[in-house]
């Protein structure tokens, strides 16, 4: 086997009384996207400051591209780039200046330093606000700027820390194009995100944390079918009639219930039999249906069965008190 590019073996990192990891273990080979996920404040920004050497572990090990993130921070700073929930701007300079200052901070040249800075500007699309004064930019245009600063030097490694939090639908599938081509250049990434299509959509493999700890990893495609079971999900034209459509429901599969306002899931072993079973029922009993349907797991009914939580699309901000940080 490979030697991966990052690992985390045992890691344990307490704040107070709370443990905000208990003996977190991780392995990303070359080329491959791993997408850390959990609720909020289960770890994984936590994670990230010790694998990006912005915190020390209370114990256990990390290396980073062969480097150890606790006696070498230097050498594993020089192989990463890192992104994080917050853009790490200096609002006074233009989009310009802050990508040619990062670049100095690399030890490029002034010459290489304008080179790299013009090519990430064309690359996020930031040519013609190149002038203008990061203070001025829009959410999406600095998450884009501060992204364009993480990749400046072709890291070996990239960390992205909810990288797409503030995107518009569009520029988050751009940002994706943009990390697929990194992968396909051999650099590895390190996703944590809550938008559970992003995951699945860009992950090679998936760690789920909760409560500072690893507790599932797989495929995203391996991970759904751990969740057995279809799912038949009715839209009421009339919210109202939810709990009524719960109690009606019972026994058709072995859980219903109401998943958002309006709307009713429940899961089967066989979806096509259960959902006739259940517009049978509806109609009997009086009550409209605005749409109906089945569906197989998703990288949702995955969290919520192992976290008891839904995935929800917002950044993670209670993952522990310790302040966001850059790469310096």
């Amino acid at each position: 086997m490979p030697t991966p590019t990052i690992v985390a073996e045992s890691l344990v990192k307490r704040f107070g009384r709370h443990r905000a990891l208990d003996g977190v273990n991780l392995e990303v080979p070359r080329g491959h996207i791993l997408g850390l996920l959990g609720p909020n404040g289960a770890g994984k920004t936590t994670t990230v400051r010790v694998l990006s050497t912005l915190l020390a572990a209370d114990s256990g090990r990390a290396e980073v591209a062969g480097y150890d993130c606790a006696t070498e921070p230097a050498a594993v700073r020089s192989t990463m780039g890192l992104s994080g929930q917050y853009t790490s701007l200096d609002e006074n300079l233009t989009g310009r200046e802050n990508l040619h200052l990062v670049a100095r901070l690399y030890g490029y040249s002034r010459a290489r330093a304008r080179e790299r800075a013009a090519r990430q500007l064309d690359r996020f699309g930031l040519t013609d606000a190149a002038h203008r004064r990061a203070g001025g930019y829009s959410g999406g245009m600095r998450r884009r700027l501060d992204l364009g600063g993480a990749l400046i030097a072709d890291p070996r490694v990239v960390v992205l820390d909810e990288p797409t939090t503030g995107l518009d639908p569009r520029a988050r599938r751009d940002t994706w194009e943009t990390v697929r081509g990194l992968v396909a250049d051999g650099t590895t990434v390190l996703l944590t995100t809550q938008y559970l299509e992003e995951a699945d959509q860009l992950a090679d493999s998936i760690a789920v944390i909760d409560h500072g700890r690893v507790i599932a990893t797989g495929a995203p495609a391996e991970l759904k079918r751990r969740v057995r079971g279809e799912r038949v999900e009715i839209v009421l034209a009339d919210p109202a009639d939810a709990p009524r459509t719960v109690h009606l429901l019972a026994g058709v599969g072995p859980s219903v219930s109401e998943a958002e306002p309006g709307r009713v899931e429940l899961v089967t072993r066989d979806g096509s039999r259960a959902l006739l079973e259940v517009l049978h029922r509806l109609e009997r009993a009086g009550i409209p249906v605005a749409d109906a349907g089945t569906r197989k797991p998703s990288l949702d009914d995955v969290f919520l069965s192992l976290t008891g939580q839904s995935g929800v699309d917002q950044p993670d901000t209670t993952d522990d008190p310790a302040p966001a940080g850059a790469l310096s």
